[in-house]
């Protein structure tokens, strides 16, 4: 397993990077992308994790839930 941090420009990067990143990979993104339009829904339906970055607390939680499910399914 590993971890691929990615500084973007703009928020249609987030579409070409699921195009190359590993198909067993588990994206996660900020929750102001949801509420982008089209950008934010084809976020959602590519299976993006949301994490809220002003609730330190829900965010770690659901990171850390989501490391959780990667180790048991083996994923990046």
């Amino acid at each position: 397993p590993y971890v691929v941090v990615s500084n973007h420009q703009s928020s249609l990067d987030l579409l070409g990077m699921m195009e190359v990143l590993p198909d067993r990979c588990v994206p996660i993104a900020k929750r102001e992308l949801l509420y982008m339009g089209a950008v934010g829904v084809v976020c959602w339906l590519g299976g993006i994790i949301f994490i809220d970055r002003k609730r330190t607390h829900d965010a770690i939680s659901v990171m850390a839930e989501a490391a959780h499910t990667m180790l048991s399914q083996d994923v990046s």
